[in-house]
C-alpha cells in the first residue's frame, strides 16, 4: 500500500497571492503547497480522498491516471472546488463514479453541483456520480473504511482509516470514541496549521500532543499555511513526526 501526498496547504495555498513573507518567496520546494488531499493505494483499489481546486494539476504532476472512488472529509470549498475534474473517470469508466462522505457533505454536493444532478443539454461533460453516505464503516472493493469523525471548529467532518493509516484533516478536537478509531496506526496524518492556536485547526503545539495520544509510529503534518516554513519547522520536531510536503509519497 502506498500514499502520494497531492497537496499539503491551506485554503490559499503557498505561495499566497500577493505575498512576500519568507515561506512564499522561499526556494524550497517542499514550501510549494496547493490544497490538501492525498491518493490512497493498494494493489486492489486506487483512492483518493478530497477533490481540490488543483485537482487535475496534481493528478497529473502525480501521474495518476486513474481513480476508483472519491472520499469527502467536508465541504468546504478547498476540498471539493475540484470535483469537475473527476467526470474524465467516469468518460472513461462509462459508469458513476463512486462519491463518498457524511450526508451534510453530500447535501452540499448536490447543492453546489447541481447541474449534475439535473437532466442538462449533452455537450460539454459534466461527471456522472453516485454519492454514497458514510456514516460508519463500509467497504469498497474489498477495502475496509472507516471514517472517523472529527470537529472542524464547530462543524462535524470526517477522517478515515485505511488499514493501519488515518488521515485527519482540517480538524479542531477529536471527539472521546473517536481515539478508539484509531488504536494500531503505522502512519497518522494529522492538521498542523501554525505555530499559534486557531479555532477551527489544531495549531503545532496541539497536534504534536495528538499525535502523542494516538500513538502511531510515525506521524506527518498536513494543512500548513505559509506561517510554517519546512525546514525550520521540520527542526522543531520528533523523529518519528514529519512535515509531509506535496509530491511525497509514502509505503505502509
Amino acid at each position: 500500500m502506498r500514499v502520494t501526498f497531492l497537496g499539503t496547504g491551506t485554503s490559499h495555498g503557498i505561495p499566497v497571492i500577493g505575498c512576500h513573507c519568507p515561506v512564499c518567496k522561499s526556494t524550497d520546494p517542499r514550501d510549494r503547497r496547493s490544497r490538501t488531499s492525498i491518493i490512497w493505494e493498494s494493489e486492489q483499489v486506487r483512492l483518493l480522498v478530497d477533490a481540490v481546486p488543483e485537482l487535475r494539476l496534481q493528478l497529473i504532476t502525480a501521474g495518476i491516471d486513474n481513480v476508483d472512488a472519491l472520499l469527502l472529509t467536508h465541504a468546504h470549498s478547498d476540498h471539493i472546488a475540484g470535483l469537475d475534474d473527476v467526470r474524465i473517470f467516469s468518460e472513461r469508466s462509462a459508469r458513476k463514479f463512486p462519491v463518498y462522505g457524511s450526508a451534510s457533505t453530500l447535501r452540499a454536493v448536490r447543492r453546489r453541483y447541481d447541474y449534475i444532478f439535473r437532466n442538462t443539454q449533452k455537450g460539454g461533460g459534466k461527471p456522472q456520480l453516485s454519492l454514497h453516505p458514510a456514516a460508519k464503516q463500509f467497504t469498497f472493493k474489498g477495502i475496509k473504511i472507516i471514517p472517523v469523525p472529527l470537529w472542524h471548529g464547530r462543524i462535524r467532518v470526517l477522517g478515515y482509516r485505511l488499514g493501519n493509516f488515518a488521515y485527519l484533516t482540517d480538524v479542531s478536537k477529536i471527539p472521546d470514541e473517536s481515539y478508539a478509531l484509531l488504536k494500531g496506526l503505522s502512519v497518522l496524518v494529522l492538521d498542523a496549521l501554525r505555530s499559534k492556536p486557531h479555532a477551527t485547526h489544531f495549531h503545532l503545539e496541539r497536534s504534536l500532543a495528538e499525535a502523542e495520544r494516538v500513538g502511531a509510529k510515525k506521524t506527518y503534518f498536513i494543512h500548513m499555511c505559509h506561517l510554517l516554513g519546512h525546514r525550520e519547522t521540520e527542526r522543531r520536531l520528533p523523529r518519528n513526526v514529519r512535515l509531509a510536503y506535496d509530491g511525497l509519497k509514502i509505503s505502509l
